[in-house]
Parts: C-alpha cells; sequence; structure tokens
C-alpha cells in the first residue's frame, strides 16, 4: 500500500488516518501487525533526496504466538530497493482420522442424497450477509447441514 506512517516507522513523523483503515481491514480478518525484531526499513531509496522507510508489513493472525520472530533483511535486497521480510510459522505434524464414505455414481442412493442437498442449499438464508462471521456463520451451517444429510 506505500503507505508511511509513525505507527510502524518510529523515525516517521506522522499519523495518517488512512492507516486506521489498514487496521479495521486486518481486525476484520483477524490480524495483527506484526513488530519486526529489528526495526529497519523495508524500503532503501536510491537517491540522496529521500528517506529509507518502512513501506512493508506482515499480519498474522491476532494474538498469535508466532508473531515474535518476523524479521527484515536489508542484506538480502541484491538489486532491489526492497528489504526482504521472513516469518518462521512451525508446522505440527498431526493426524486427523477420517472416514470416507461412498454413493454409487447414479444410484437410488445418490439422487436422495443430492435432493437433500439442494434443499439444504435453498434454506440458507443469505439475505443478512453483511461481514466475514456472517459468512463463515453460514459455512458452519452448511458444513453441519451436510453432515446431518
Amino acid at each position: 500500500m506505500n503507505i508511511r506512517d509513525s505507527l510502524w516507522n518510529f523515525f516517521y513523523p506522522h499519523h495518517l488516518t488512512l492507516s486506521n483503515y489498514l487496521f479495521e481491514i486486518a481486525d476484520s480478518f483477524n490480524l495483527d501487525i506484526l513488530t519486526p525484531t529489528n526495526s529497519v526499513s523495508t524500503r532503501y531509496s536510491d537517491n540522496n533526496q529521500d528517506a529509507n522507510s518502512v513501506l512493508d508489513l506482515m499480519f498474522l493472525q491476532f494474538r498469535s504466538d508466532k508473531s515474535d520472530n518476523h524479521s527484515i533483511h536489508s542484506d538480502w535486497r541484491l538489486t532491489s530497493d526492497y528489504a526482504s521480510l521472513t516469518v518462521t510459522i512451525p508446522i505440527i505434524e498431526e493426524h486427523i482420522q477420517m472416514k470416507k464414505q461412498t454413493i454409487v455414481k447414479d444410484s437410488n442412493k445418490e439422487r436422495v442424497f443430492v435432493k437433500k442437498l439442494i434443499e439444504v442449499f435453498k434454506d440458507i438464508d443469505t439475505s443478512d450477509l453483511l461481514d466475514v462471521e456472517q459468512l463463515e456463520n453460514i459455512i458452519l451451517s452448511l458444513v453441519s447441514l451436510i453432515e446431518r444429510t
């Protein structure tokens, strides 16, 4: 977005109201801005008139315990004027027990199942779908209905 702001660049003297919108959008997705382990610029000016700045940000799930290892690598720039940002997110191996059920194609059982699914989809109320939370609630209801079907 190339927004400079004192909220994430302590050397920049101004706060823009436009930045508030960025935080509102992030919050609507349950995201939080990360604070890097090293506070350095993410964009390096190629002339003397412009100062280096922090333009690149990283967001993760709100209150993530993985948010303390975000780094800015100014030494990885090579020919770019932007520094690389990294975060390490450990992936834990987990066994998920699954059960597979099948219905014979073109069988009476398949026709009944599809008919029930169509009825379930028609009954979903999407008239007040205004935000991500309401969409997630509808999806959860749909999953529940499909599992019951």
